[in-house]
């Protein structure tokens, strides 16, 4: 008895697996197909690995324009104004990747070379020639550099003096004048705003360099300053560009925290991206790359600056010292890189120096992850518009970069058929798509007059005076225009 109630309710047991099993089968295509409703197109677009060149992104040219000889040897020139090269129709760049970002270093010697009369002149031909070389102007106008022939302009040396043994100058910091004085605040802070009321918000300027002493304006001894100069000479910047970013040197903490309380666009950039020892040997083993900015970034208040405001920083030396002077290897330059994207780097100036052959698929490595790199991973929409007319529109996207886009390109649906095209603006921000992903879902209404039919719906970020694509995505897809077409959508 026992062993046949046994196989009994084993029997028993058997057949009810089999019809849980066979209920499962039969509504198992039922919860699939629920998951995307009838109607609904979802395409899944394929992702490249291909570089992009994108706005505010990727290597600056320096002193130079895309399309121009690089400088010469391992070398290169600073401060001075641009000499400019003819231009003969190409925006490449031999060993050089190309550039959205031209940078500009110049002495205030050149800006202001009399009293109160400022050389616009050289800054609206820099603005010119970047905007036809498709890139943007980054532009910094260093107090002086060393030497004579970098000093402050002629007028004010005459008027403060030659003495430069004043208080706190010392050869670290190289100060070339003494920022006590308060005509140094009155004169080069006075042309910051002038310049600030003739540039802020200039469509062709990237963004400025909060810089305020030191050789070329790095910043040597600003933890010196009393309290009231340092905010006077950084007031002369925030107070003049609130539109266009200021990229503030790492300085100290006192001046970096200051700066970044004033309520305006300020990121943070610094000087010397790959010192791992360049000048050890003088200072006790330090580096930058060991001893200054992984501290710095953290104490100085900087490292949540890159949701908002970009990070750019410039190389030490060259790439070609890096290989031949301080004898770096493909090791130490994966190291470098792999920092300064820890950093949240969205810029590089390379300083217009070649990059050695064996060391350009590290750069196109590195470039990959720069800044933003959106891939767009889904795009959803119903294949049929009714009289509600409304596309519900449903997207997925991967910023594969390790920053945000900082400047706010809209989002752009754009109907097409054969005899025109529909752009639908929508109100997606783009800047608070930080890296990983992100969403951007919304029933978008499509304008009463459009004629019924079938046309393309296709994808772009563009720009937001002349409508055009302005973002490669790292999908397949573009087309000659910049667009990405998804697939065909019908208006009843």
């Amino acid at each position: 008895m026992l062993i046949t109630h046994t196989i009994h309710s084993t029997t028993n047991t058997i057949k009810m697996k089999k019809c849980m099993h066979l209920l499962v089968f039969l509504f198992m295509p039922v919860l699939l197909l629920s998951q995307i409703a009838e109607g609904i197109a979802v395409v899944r677009p394929k992702e490249t690995d291909s570089v992009l060149t994108n706005p505010g992104i990727g290597f600056n040219t320096f002193q130079h324009f895309n399309g121009d000889s690089l400088f010469p040897g391992s070398g290169w020139e600073e401060g001075y104004p641009i000499k400019y090269q003819n231009y003969n129709g190409t925006l490449l760049n031999k060993d050089y990747p190309p550039a959205t970002i031209a940078y500009w270093r110049v002495y205030w010697k050149f800006i202001e070379p009399e009293q109160g009369k400022y050389r616009w002149d050289l800054i609206d031909q820099a603005l010119d020639s970047a905007r036809k070389r498709g890139q943007k102007l980054l532009l910094r106008i260093a107090p002086y550099g060393t030497g004579a022939e970098r000093d402050v302009p002629a007028w004010y040396r005459k008027m403060v003096g030659t003495n430069t043994n004043f208080t706190y100058n010392n050869p670290v910091n190289k100060w070339m004048a003494d920022p006590e004085d308060p005509r140094y605040v009155t004169y080069f802070g006075g042309m910051i705003r002038a310049l600030g009321s003739r540039y802020d918000s200039h469509p062709s300027l990237e963004g400025v360099d909060l810089s305020i002493i030191g050789a070329w304006g790095e910043g040597g001894g600003s933890e010196l300053l009393s309290r009231h100069t340092m905010e006077a000479l950084v007031d002369a910047y925030t107070g003049s560009f609130r539109l266009t970013p200021l990229y503030v040197l790492i300085m100290d903490e006192k001046t970096n925290k200051y700066a970044n309380s004033k309520g305006v666009r300020t990121g943070w950039r610094a000087d010397c991206l790959g010192d791992l020892g360049f000048w050890a040997k003088e200072q006790n083993g330090w580096t930058h790359m060991h001893d200054f900015y992984p501290q710095s970034i953290i104490e100085y208040g900087l490292q949540d600056v890159w949701k908002t405001n970009p990070v750019s920083f410039e190389i030490c030396g060259t790439f070609l010292q890096w290989r031949d002077v301080q004898q770096y290897n493909e090791e130490d330059v994966k190291y470098i890189f792999s920092e300064a994207l820890k950093w949240h780097i969205s810029s590089f100036n390379a300083k217009s120096s070649p990059v050695p052959a064996e060391w350009q698929p590290l750069v196109e490595e590195w470039l990959k992850k720069m800044g933003y790199r959106f891939v767009l991973k889904s795009f959803s929409y119903n294949k049929v518009v009714n009289h509600k007319k409304t596309i519900s529109l449903r997207t997925w996207w991967e910023n594969k970069g390790v920053a945000p886009c900082y400047n706010n390109y809209p989002l752009t649906i754009r109907l097409k058929n054969a005899d025109r095209t529909w752009p639908l603006t929508t109100d997606a921000n783009i800047r608070t798509w930080l890296p990983g992903d992100n969403m951007y879902n919304k029933y978008l209404t499509v304008p009463l007059n459009i004629p019924a039919g079938q046309y393309d719906i296709q994808v772009g970020i563009t720009d937001s005076k002349t409508g055009k694509p302005a973002i490669k995505l790292a999908i397949e897809g573009r087309d000659a225009e910049g667009w990405y077409t998804m697939g065909k959508i019908r208006i009843l």
